[in-house]
């Protein structure tokens, strides 16, 4: 694992500290003699096939509900999820990204719940998955058609172990790069689903041109997703001239104050 930026740091610190919690919790209970529930198995809806492009088609978008996040501060806090999903839904996203991390972006499970509840469509937990732990927490207590893992954080064994275990039950991965030594990881992975995020983890300044360097790299068949500073229909053509799948937009969306004809417009859909 390489983290130079502080701020993401201090997020996988915390996130750490909660999950060590859990478990010791979870510990407890097994201790106590009332072991925590079984996961179920079985229950996912399919990302993959939603956000795969196909052949002469745009590309599919999924929309995140995001309250917040370190670069920007509060984006929404009082955002619902559940009517934000269904206002994606209806106009023409193929999944919902739900960010569930809660000291920085303000986002709870509860969030993932109401959002999947609401919708037909697949939903992703956006956070921060660095123990198999919380991949069995996304089932029992989401639950969620998706997971991301961003490699950068994970070295080549965890990122394998914890795409495999998210598959085991049922769920896809995401696995999201930054550079070409987290897309080595990635293609290692043998991931079938590669988000490449625009955004530099150490300034946090989006640069597009990321995707179009990395996505030169990714053998045919792997599906592609274009994440971070896609923001007009502009953007969104050049990604579709790059090959990718599917655009994951969030900040747009976030700060719009019609979030459905923003989805329209970044789809060059009727108003």
């Amino acid at each position: 694992m390489r983290l130079r930026s502080s701020i993401l740091q201090k997020i996988v610190d915390a996130k750490r500290k909660e999950v060590d919690a859990a478990k010791h919790a979870e510990e407890r209970l097994r201790d106590s003699g009332r072991p925590p529930p079984e996961i179920p198995l079985g229950r996912g809806r399919d990302f993959l096939g939603h956000i795969r492009r196909p052949s002469g088609e745009g590309v599919r978008l999924i929309a995140e509900i995001k309250r917040a996040s370190p670069s920007k501060g509060d984006l929404s806090p009082n955002a619902a999820p559940a009517e934000l999903a269904s206002i994606y839904e209806a106009s023409g996203a193929a999944a919902v990204s739900v960010l569930t991390e809660r000291h920085y972006f303000r986002g709870t499970l509860d969030d993932l719940r109401a959002a999947r509840d609401a919708v037909g469509l697949p939903v992703l937990r956006k956070d921060f998955m660095i123990d198999e732990w919380q991949i069995a927490e996304t089932v029992r207590q989401g639950p969620a058609d998706a997971i991301l893992l961003i490699a950068a954080l994970l070295d080549a064994h965890d990122l394998k172990i914890l795409h495999a275990r998210a598959a085991d039950v049922g769920m896809s991965s995401l696995v999201e790069v930054h550079d070409e030594e987290d897309l080595d990881r990635a293609l290692d992975s043998e991931a079938p689903i590669i988000g490449i995020n625009n955004r530099d983890l150490e300034t946090f300044e989006i640069d597009l041109r990321t995707t179009q360097r990395l996505r030169a790299r990714i053998p045919r068949g792997i599906a592609v997703v274009a994440e971070s500073g896609i923001t007009s229909r502009d953007d969104v053509r050049m990604m579709e001239d790059q090959g990718v799948d599917a655009v994951l937009v969030g900040e747009a969306l976030m700060s719009s104050g019609d979030p459905g004809a923003e989805i329209r417009a970044l789809l060059g859909a009727p108003a």
